[in-house]
């Protein structure tokens, strides 16, 4: 599969090595020099399928970048660094990188490295949706059972009657049962 990658390094060896290797290979590779200070607008720029870091040791504004392209431009991150302290690989983890490689660069692994990178990646994508998905339908839970316990307290019916209540308004003005919620959460709040 040819990828779209974005090269990152100042290092002239390892950039010729990883360019040399990534064309050969049949990737388009886009090279930007050591320019981590541009590295969200390069991102927006380029589209990669997959961003290249080579550096001796992940600087923390580089380490920032990461973090902000992996909330507004996930992507897979392979970083190539001699570094191996314990707090910097963590803090990279934690930014974004899907493989933190120590001294390993050689043109044979390169692929393969890539190839993990971009499993682990999609792996996390679909933790993090569903973690989303389940965040957000515990909030929406919530707002309904605070809306019910409202229209409990002011119809003086009971839970079910409260729901059927609140999901015939729903029905009947074609929202979706947590808006209404929202509505008389809203309506609760201007009575308290």
């Amino acid at each position: 599969m040819k990828l779209r990658i974005m090269l990152v390094d100042a290092d002239p060896q390892r950039m010729d090595l990883l360019m040399n290797t990534l064309q050969e290979a049949g990737h388009w590779v886009a090279m930007c020099g050591d320019e981590t200070g541009n590295l969200c607008e390069h991102v927006r720029e380029i589209q990669p399928d997959v961003i290249i870091i080579g550096t001796d040791s992940p600087t923390r504004d580089t380490l920032e970048h990461l973090c902000v392209i992996d909330r507004d431009e996930p992507r897979p991150v392979v970083m190539f660094t001699h570094d191996n302290d314990t707090q910097k690989m963590r803090a990279a983890l934690r930014a974004g990188v899907s493989a933190y490689i120590v001294d390993g660069l050689t043109a044979s692994r390169v692929q393969s490295i890539i190839d993990i990178a971009i499993a682990r990646f999609s792996e996390y994508q679909i933790l993090k949706n569903e973690l989303e998905k389940a965040t957000t339908t515990l909030a929406e839970r919530k707002q309904i059972e605070r809306a019910k316990g409202f229209v409990m307290k002011q119809r003086g019916c009971s839970e079910d009657e409260a729901y059927r209540l609140m999901r015939k308004m729903a029905m009947n003005s074609n929202k979706k049962l947590v808006e209404i919620s929202d509505n008389i959460n809203t309506a609760a709040d201007i009575f308290s």
